[in-house]
């Protein structure tokens, strides 16, 4: 079967695909309140999960855009709490900046410190990270355990982040560790309520590596 033929009114080039999934965001959203300089992060966030409510939920730090623009053009790590969320990121756009991405999770000695503590690993993994990124990009797109430990570890004086990606998703303690997240005078990019997960916090990187290929 020739799938050109056989599917002749539906529409087969990536982007053109993408393009037109933008368009119908655009007509679909409504009303919103987010910034030029925000919108791009919402549309993305929408193109990855097909959900306007999750999209109109983002919440942003007045610096988060111009931060992780500039850790990415200055060549800062991208800290990701688990595998699915290092390899939804668009490697070739990032690493022309000398930017790298880093998870812990699987380390052999996070694994062992997890265990012998009997707590997640990722909060062992945040532990690990923050000493290794400063400056960087944390993207948390499942374990709330992991932005409630990076959060406790900044208050109590570890080095700060350039730029928080938090979309924990779940039942137990996601809300919550969002809405400590919106405490922190740092720059931070979150939304209200369970929904997040791994697509999310990819979508949000993506759309700013986006942005800085554009900053001159």
């Amino acid at each position: 079967m020739d799938f050109k033929t056989e599917f002749k009114p539906y529409t087969i080039q990536p982007q053109k695909i993408e393009g037109r999934s933008f368009e119908i965001i655009d007509e679909e959203i409504g009303s919103h309140s987010y910034t030029a300089e925000q919108y791009p992060i919402v549309q993305r966030v929408i193109h990855s999960s097909a959900d306007f409510e999750l999209g109109k939920s983002l919440r942003f730090h007045l610096d988060a855009i111009q931060a992780g623009i500039h850790a990415i053009k200055t060549g800062k790590k991208i800290v990701t709490d688990i595998k699915m969320v290092s390899v939804g990121i668009n490697k070739r756009r990032i690493e022309k900046f000398g930017c790298t991405i880093h998870e812990y999770i699987t380390d052999e000695e996070v694994v062992k410190e997890a265990r012998a503590l009997n707590v997640t690993r990722s909060i062992i993994a945040m532990r690990k990270g923050i000493k290794e990124a400063e400056g960087g990009i944390f993207a948390i797109g499942n374990a709330p355990t992991a932005l409630l430990e990076l959060i406790r570890l900044i208050k109590q004086g570890a080095p700060k982040p350039g730029l928080i990606i938090g979309f924990p998703v779940g039942f137990v303690s996601a809300t919550e560790s969002k809405e400590e997240l919106m405490k922190l005078d740092i720059p931070f990019i979150t939304n209200k309520g369970r929904k997040g997960g791994s697509t999310v916090a990819v979508a949000a990187v993506n759309a700013i590596a986006i942005m800085a290929e554009r900053v001159e």
